[in-house]
């Protein structure tokens, strides 16, 4: 992430400004060192354009810039001592001067605290000028119209024309046709294997050549739709675990998670269960198993009574993987034509008939198409990036950039064409993809609001630039720049986040972006691990873990995914080693408690226990992370209850939790002011929401689900002004019609789900006073009967989705039913 040191540099030069002038520095006396690293800082940021520019052919200037921004690094995390420690000072005003406040809040002595941080900036200082003392730094052209360039790297987009003009797939009609052709065959004679009633078909080509889109355009054709009872797609992770495949597989047969537990012999005779007499489509997507025998394992289970013409589609990078899984002949996808690319290109870069008012633009597309060498994700990537863009020095910098005559870096899998697309990006941007380095690749899809909080917790998030939106609206617009740029794909609109995955190449591309600074541990565990990684990634804990940890101790982020040998020695070395840690995530963890000492990580801004059914307390210590943005014990079904004095939490946006409790103290969860999202899952006991509608005030998105007991009408709730854009309600069988005090968000909610609400009988009238509606989800809600009168009030909206409410579907079908005039305006109507 060389790259990233000028907006780096640029944010700590600000940061440096402010705090110096602020009453803390001049209590500690630190606030002339600081005005000095300051003018040091400025010094070296003026020339940084110019070495990330020439970077690409020097291997010493990069060397050089990630020494640099490593000591950037640092240099931040100092800077955050004074914000935590403003911060724990606003809590005690807030909560008072008591001795049990004081004791709570305890800190070192302000003498020995001024002593560590002169010391540290002293040493920060000296490492900037060893590395300004260094001929590289003396060659290097001074840029004092950074400002300018940094502002340019903004682009002017309007907030609603984030994504490119939807297109349909160019050059694979011919291979689309004879895959369908293949899917629609009944009892091929050509096919093999032991259960002559399945064919497997494999698609087979070059990363980036559109395996996954051509098998996805079959898997929604209309007839393929039609002739199959059931369709399954799965992604394929590269160690082919035949177990956890085969649990996904009969999730998404039965459409519902399953359960861990399940022993192979269960899971194999629910999978036959689930499959047999039924004639259906599986794709796998991605392959790169070459063991047979894994494969005939996993074949047997699935094809067991199978129908005749049940297909099996596969797309791989791989012939072998071809060679021992088809059955037929492959579908060899190779590069496209010139033309192809050019017709692709002209859809992702310009609106439509622009090419035709800008020939020059045109004219360079042709050279950067010939460059692209006829792959389809590179000329979709850079189609994107200059879409809408008509300065023609933008496209002469992609056009003539040097990266173009690079080879391909290390293993030969980062298209130059990926590589000129990165480096296109503005700086925000850049920092924001950088933070996808830990996901795990081959990952089946990944969840919009995690990737936002993670980029919050980073510092990447700004507001003031975007009309003091709120930090999660900005998180969003990134998010959606990055889909917008084919960054991301196959993302799915969830009403208030969203479902994505990354293509292979891109991960491979921001693997190599952060090279050096994220470490993915996994069951082939680590080598050559460098001192200054920041962000750790577990998919395996073995016995050499700690060994990996003693190595570091400069760990910003660290992601647990369903690591068995977790336990609570780990998670206290990590609180010991890294005190600068701001994300700590455990997915699915067995840890049955959290070390008192995580009150100590002070920069923790995300901490996220999703999935832990074991845990039965957490620690009231975690309520000393005045810093902390995230909380998420989404899924810990034995959770007693959340720490007292939740009230402290002052910094606290997102808050998600399954708890055993029934209600909640009247100084905890209620008195967040700083909240935004509140989402309560599982909660079997809960009788009322834990806040007031006081309270509920500042929040942006509520989301309930499966709280058998809860009410949500009562003498507590008033009607007042809410600022409320998400609501979602689900598995809440006591509520028979909408809350009354819901009217507060009349002029300000976006996005409406109601789902699984069996004794719902009515939508109120009032509901068609909400002029900014544009969602809106209505899902297993059997009595529910019509739509109110006046729909066509709401103007806003541009989605009604209507499943499983038998009776209103049938009144909502399109030019038929009673209601259709009520949502005929809608453009987007959906009943499945």
């Amino acid at each position: 992430m060389a790259e990233l040191a000028f907006p780096l540099a640029a944010k700590l030069i600000e940061r440096l400004s402010s705090i110096a002038s602020e009453e803390i520095c001049l209590a500690w006396g630190v606030q002339a060192d600081l005005q000095k690293l300051g003018r040091t800082m400025s010094t070296i940021r003026d020339v940084l354009l110019d070495a990330e520019e020439k970077q690409a052919r020097n291997s010493g200037l990069r060397s050089w810039l990630r020494q640099l921004k490593d000591v950037f690094l640092d240099a931040e995390d100092l800077l955050d001592e004074f914000e935590c420690e403003a911060l724990r000072r606003q809590v005690v005003r807030r909560s008072g001067t008591t001795r049990k406040v004081r004791r709570f809040f305890s800190h070192s002595n302000p003498v020995a605290f001024r002593l560590r941080v002169g010391h540290e900036i002293k040493d920060i200082r000296e490492r900037l000028h060893q590395l300004k003392d260094d001929k590289k730094f003396a060659d290097l052209r001074p840029d004092h119209h950074h400002h300018q360039i940094s502002d340019n790297l903004r682009e002017n987009r309007n907030a609603t024309d984030y994504l490119v003009p939807s297109s349909k797939v160019i050059g694979r009609e011919t291979e689309k046709n004879k895959v369908v052709d293949l899917l629609m065959v009944q009892g091929d004679d050509h096919q093999g294997g032991d259960n002559g009633n399945v064919s497997v078909i494999p698609i087979v080509g070059l990363g980036g050549l559109g395996k996954s889109t051509l098998a996805n355009l079959v898997y929604n054709d209309d007839r393929v739709v039609g002739s199959f009872e059931l369709r399954m797609w799965q992604k394929v992770s590269v160690d082919f675990d035949i177990i956890s495949l085969a649990k996904e597989i009969l999730g998404s047969a039965l459409g519902t998670n399953i359960s861990e537990g399940l022993s192979p012999h269960q899971l194999q005779e629910q999978l036959r269960d689930a499959l047999k007499d039924k004639k259906f489509l599986l794709v796998l997507d991605d392959v790169w198993n070459e063991d047979r025998n894994k494969w005939c394992q996993l074949r047997d289970m699935l094809t067991e009574g199978a129908k005749v013409g049940t297909k099996v589609l596969v797309t791989t990078r791989n012939s072998s993987v071809a060679s021992i899984m088809g059955t037929v002949e492959n579908i060899n996808l190779d590069v496209l034509s010139f033309e192809d690319c050019l017709s692709l290109f002209v859809k992702c870069a310009f609106k439509e008939g622009q090419e035709r008012q800008h020939p020059s633009l045109y004219e360079m597309g042709k050279d950067i198409v010939r460059k692209c060498g006829g792959v389809p994700l590179a000329v979709k990537t850079l189609g994107s990036q200059l879409y809408s863009k008509t300065d023609e020095r933008q496209w002469k910098l992609i056009r003539d950039s040097e990266i173009w005559e690079l080879e391909r870096e290390g293993d030969g899998h980062i298209l130059p064409a990926l590589k000129l697309s990165y480096t296109q990006l503005p700086s925000h941007l850049k920092q924001c993809l950088a933070c996808c380095s830990i996901l795990p690749k081959n990952y089946i899809e990944f969840d919009s609001i995690e990737l936002i909080n993670d980029w919050m917790a980073h510092g990447i998030l700004e507001s003031r630039d975007h009309g003091n939106m709120e930090l999660e609206d900005v998180g969003e617009l990134y998010f959606k720049e990055l889909w917008d740029r084919s960054f991301f794909q196959n993302v799915k609109d969830y009403a208030f986040f969203y479902k994505f995955d990354m293509h292979d190449l891109i991960h491979d591309l921001v693997q190599s972006v952060a090279q050096g600074e994220s470490l993915i541990v996994d069951s082939a565990g680590t080598k050559g691990v460098s001192e200054n990684v920041r962000h750790l990634s577990f998919l395996e804990i073995g016995q050499n873990v700690s060994t990996t940890l003693q190595k570091l101790n400069k760990v910003r982020s660290i992601q647990v995914v369903s690591c068995k040998l977790i336990d609570e020695s780990f998670l206290s070395t990590c609180i010991l080693r890294f005190k600068y840690l701001r994300v700590l995530r455990l997915f699915n963890s067995p840890c049955e408690l959290l070390p008192t000492s995580i009150g100590s990580l002070k920069h923790l801004r995300s901490l996220n226990l999703t999935g832990n059914e074991i845990i039965t307390q957490v620690p009231n210590s975690i309520c000393k992370l005045q810093s902390l943005q995230t909380l998420n014990f989404y899924g810990c079904v034995n959770l007693e209850e959340l720490p007292r004095d939740m009230s402290k939490l002052i910094s606290l946006r997102y808050l998600q939790f399954t708890t055993k409790q029934s209600s909640f103290l009247e100084n905890g969860v209620g008195c967040l002011k700083s909240l935004r999202v509140l989402s309560i899952w599982d909660c079997s006991n809960l009788t009322c929401l834990p806040c007031d509608t006081i309270y509920l005030a500042s929040l942006r998105t509520l989301m309930i689900s499966n709280c058998k007991q809860l009410d949500l009408v009562t003498e507590n709730y008033q009607v007042i002004p809410l600022r409320l854009q998400n609501l979602g309600i689900g598995g809440v069988p006591r509520m028979v019609a909408l809350p009354e005090w819901f009217q507060g968000a009349t002029n300000t909610l976006q996005g409406l789900v109601i789902a699984d609400c069996e004794n719902l009988e009515a939508l109120p009238g009032w509901l068609t006073s909400f002029t900014s509606l544009r969602k809106l989800f209505l899902k297993s809600c059997p009595k529910l009967l019509s739509l109110p009168e006046e729909m066509h009030r709401l103007t806003a909206l541009t989605l009604v989705w209507i499943e499983d409410c038998p009776d209103l579907e049938r009144r909502c079908q399109r030019d038929t039913g009673e209601d259709w005039p009520k949502i005929s305006h809608v453009p987007n109507v959906y009943f499945e």
